[in-house]
C-alpha cells in the first residue's frame, strides 16, 4: 500500500482538476476555492480509478474528496453506479445534501437509504435507477434481503467512517454487502483512525490502494482546548454559568447517555436558552427537525450523544462542550471535530472530574502537551453535595431495635437475628453503606 503523508498546503486549485465544467461551476457556486489536503491528494487518484484509503479527522473535507471525482466519473460514464456506505443516518443525510448541491444541472439522482425512514419510499426511488445510493448497513441489508436493490450494478464503493462502523458493530453487515458487489470495482475507504480490524478490512477489500494520511489522530489546529475541573454534582450549574459568560454563536454539547441529553436540554431551556437535542430515542423526523433548526440558527444550542460526533456538518459551530468526558481520546477528537472546521476558529470546553484522568492523560499524549485547566470566575466550587435523605427519594437504613421483652416461653434471640434473615439484612446494610440504595 503506497502511503502519502500530506502535511503541507494543497498544490492545486479546483480549477486545476480535469473534471466536468458544470461540476466546476457548482464547486465555485459553493465558494470552494482551494482544496483541503485530503481533497488535494485524493481527488486525482479517484479520477484515475485507483483504490484509495483516506485517513483524516472529521472536518477535513473528505466528503467532497470522494464526491467530486465520483460525480465527474458518472458524468463521463452515466451507466455506472456508486454505493456509499456510512454508519449513521445523519452522515447519510449530510452526504446526500452535499451531493445535490454539487450536481445541480447534471441530471443525477441519489437515494438516501436509512433506517427510521419509509422503506417503501426508498424502494420507489430505487426503481428509478439512481446513479448514487447512500445508505446505512442495516437498511442496505434489508433492501438486499427483499431483493429491492441489485448491487451487482455498482462498480464503485465508498466505505465512509469505517472505524465508526466498527465501533457500532456494523462490520459483519459491511462484509456481507461487499459480497454482492462485483469483485472488479473501485473502492475507497475513509476513516479517522486505523485500528487493526480496519487495516484487515482494507487488505481484504481494496486492490493496491493509495493511502493518504491527513492530520493523523490530532484535533484541528484551529481549535482551542480548555478543561474545567468540577465536582460531579456541580456540573450542570457550571455549564449554565459557562454558557451565560461565554460569547458563542452556536454550541454543541455532548453527554454520555440519551437520558442525560434529554434532561440537560430541559434544564438549559429553563435557563432561557433556545435548545434542541439529538439522541437515539428521537424519531428520524425529530432528528432532522433538530438538525435543520440548529443549522438555521433557530436553536443556539444542541445537546447530543455521540450519535452526532461524526457526520454533523454545521460550519458555524463556535463551541463544543463535553458535559461528559468521552470514553476515549479518539472519541474526543471526533466530538471536537464539529468545530474549527474549514480553517475557522473554534473552542472545545470539557467539564472534568477525577474519574476522567486516564482519558485526559491519553489525550495529552496525542496532542504532545498538557491541556490548560480553567476556573470559571465567580462560580462557587465549594457548594457541598446534597445529602442522601428520604425527602430526596433515597432512604436511609436504620437497623430495627430488638424487642426489650420476650415471652417466657420464647427462645432467646439469636445474636445476629434469625438465621433465615441474616444474609438479606447483611446485603441490605452493605447496599446502604455503599450508597447504592434507591
Amino acid at each position: 500500500m503506497t502511503e502519502i503523508q500530506a502535511v503541507f498546503k494543497p498544490e492545486h486549485a479546483f480549477t486545476d482538476f480535469n473534471i466536468d465544467a458544470r461540476l466546476k461551476a457548482n464547486i465555485v457556486a459553493k465558494k470552494y476555492l482551494v482544496p483541503t489536503p485530503i481533497q488535494d491528494k485524493a481527488i486525482p487518484h479517484v479520477i484515475l480509478g485507483t483504490d484509495v484509503v483516506g485517513i483524516a479527522n472529521t472536518g477535513t473535507g473528505k466528503t467532497a474528496a470522494f464526491l467530486i471525482p465520483l460525480i465527474d466519473k458518472i458524468a463521463r460514464l452515466p451507466r455506472q453506479k456508486v454505493l456509499i456506505v456510512v454508519p449513521t443516518r445523519e452522515l447519510a443525510d449530510q452526504i446526500t445534501s452535499e451531493f445535490r448541491s454539487l450536481t445541480s444541472n447534471l441530471n443525477m439522482q441519489a437515494v438516501c437509504a436509512v433506517g427510521g425512514a419509509s422503506i417503501v419510499n426508498q424502494i420507489r426511488q430505487l426503481s428509478r435507477q439512481p446513479q448514487f445510493l447512500v445508505g446505512t448497513p442495516g437498511r442496505l441489508r434489508d433492501l438486499i434481503e427483499r431483493s429491492k436493490v441489485d448491487l451487482s450494478q455498482y462498480a464503485t464503493v465508498v466505505l465512509d467512517e469505517a472505524d465508526r462502523m466498527l465501533d457500532m458493530g456494523f462490520l459483519p453487515d459491511v462484509k456481507r454487502i461487499l459480497q454482492h458487489i462485483p469483485a472488479k470495482r473501485q473502492t475507497m475507504l475513509f476513516s479517522a483512525t486505523f485500528p487493526q480490524e480496519i487495516e484487515k478490512l482494507a487488505a481484504q477489500t481494496l486492490h493496491h490502494p493509495k493511502r493518504i494520511a491527513i492530520g493523523l489522530s490530532r484535533p484541528a489546529h484551529t481549535v482551542t482546548h480548555a478543561l474545567y475541573p468540577v465536582p460531579q454534582h456541580l456540573k450542570t450549574a457550571l455549564l449554565l454559568d459557562l454558557l451565560k459568560q461565554t460569547d458563542t454563536d452556536s454550541v454543541l454539547i455532548f453527554t454520555r447517555t440519551k437520558h442525560r441529553a434529554h434532561r440537560l436540554s430541559q434544564q438549559i431551556e429553563r435557563a432561557g436558552f433556545k435548545v434542541t437535542s439529538l439522541h437515539s430515542d428521537r424519531t428520524q423526523g425529530q432528528r432532522q427537525s433538530a438538525l435543520s433548526g440548529f443549522k438555521s440558527g433557530q436553536y443556539q444550542i444542541m445537546v447530543a450523544t455521540d450519535i452526532a460526533a461524526r457526520g454533523l456538518d454545521v460550519e458555524s459551530i463556535s463551541h463544543v462542550i463535553n458535559f461528559d468526558m468521552p470514553a476515549t481520546a479518539d472519541d474526543y477528537i471526533h466530538r471536537i471535530g464539529r468545530t474549527g472546521r474549514a480553517e475557522r476558529k473554534g473552542d472545545a470546553f470539557t467539564l472534568v472530574t477525577p474519574d476522567d484522568k486516564d482519558v485526559i492523560r491519553a489525550l495529552e499524549k496525542i496532542m504532545g502537551k498538557p491541556l490548560p485547566r480553567q476556573v470559571l470566575e465567580g462560580f462557587d466550587y465549594d457548594i457541598p453535595a446534597p445529602e442522601l435523605s428520604p425527602s430526596k427519594g433515597r432512604a436511609t437504613f436504620t437497623p430495627r431495635e430488638p424487642r426489650r421483652t420476650q415471652p417466657a416461653h420464647a427462645p432467646a434471640p439469636h445474636p445476629q437475628g434469625h438465621p433465615a434473615n441474616r444474609q438479606p439484612q447483611r446485603r441490605l446494610r452493605q447496599r446502604f453503606a455503599s450508597g447504592r440504595a434507591r
